[in-house]
């Protein structure tokens, strides 16, 4: 089986995006853009420069509230969603609590010709296989492609995690753990059907991610 990837790339320099992506792009399907590390106001100049390669980028523009670094007011966030939109990237991360409370940026999303990919997000803990296959069930009202990110302090954990492959034979699911104990989840999601995993070019920017190289050497 050859691993699909998705390099994320957290730079604060904007004039960097662009190198590194390309190097991402040689050697991964995919690359997130984690446009929350820039400052808001670059995040257009980002975009223009990077147009070209979009339709193979999520872009994320994750919230500190929702372990992001973006800095602005939300009322700015949603502007810059929106604009984010306009370039129709591979994918468009946009929270599930955000999209549940702005039923004005949900309608414009939807109208819009962007694939929206629904996440969420516990830092804390894995909740219980009931609450898990509730919010599932709740986020794939959103969008065909959902992205579920727990941390697991067991191997049930990690199992619970994983056991939403069960019930997602109609949408595209991403749904793993974090954390050292879990990091073989970000591997097994591949064979229970995930479209890829996210890893990094080098340094991890999340807990238990596999670097592109190390991928690589398991196939």
């Amino acid at each position: 089986m050859k691993y699909k990837t998705c390099v994320s790339i957290a730079e604060k320099n904007p004039k960097k995006i662009k190198q590194i992506l390309k190097n991402a792009l040689s050697k991964s399907e995919y690359a997130e853009i984690r446009l929350d590390f820039v400052k808001p106001g670059e995040v257009p100049t980002v975009l223009e420069s990077i147009k070209g390669k979009l339709s193979r980028c999520v872009c994320t523009l994750r919230p500190k509230n929702e372990g992001g670094k973006f800095s602005g007011t939300e009322k700015e966030r949603v502007s810059i969603l929106k604009l984010i939109t306009e370039y129709n990237p591979f994918l468009l991360d946009v929270e599930f609590n955000t999209v549940k409370k702005d039923q004005k940026l949900h309608q414009y999303l939807k109208k819009s010709k962007t694939d929206i990919l629904i996440s969420w997000h516990d830092f804390k803990k894995t909740p219980d296989v009931k609450k898990l296959n509730l919010t599932l069930k709740e986020m794939r009202k959103f969008s065909n492609h959902v992205k579920l990110v727990t941390v697991a302090k067991s191997i049930n954990d990690t199992s619970n995690i994983l056991s939403l492959y069960n019930k997602s034979s109609k949408i595209k699911l991403i749904a793993f753990a974090m954390g050292e104990e879990a990091r073989f989840s970000r591997i097994l999601c591949l064979h229970l059907g995930s479209p890829f995993t996210y890893v990094s070019l080098g340094k991890a920017i999340a807990p238990g991610q596999f670097s592109l190289n190390d991928i690589k050497s398991f196939q």
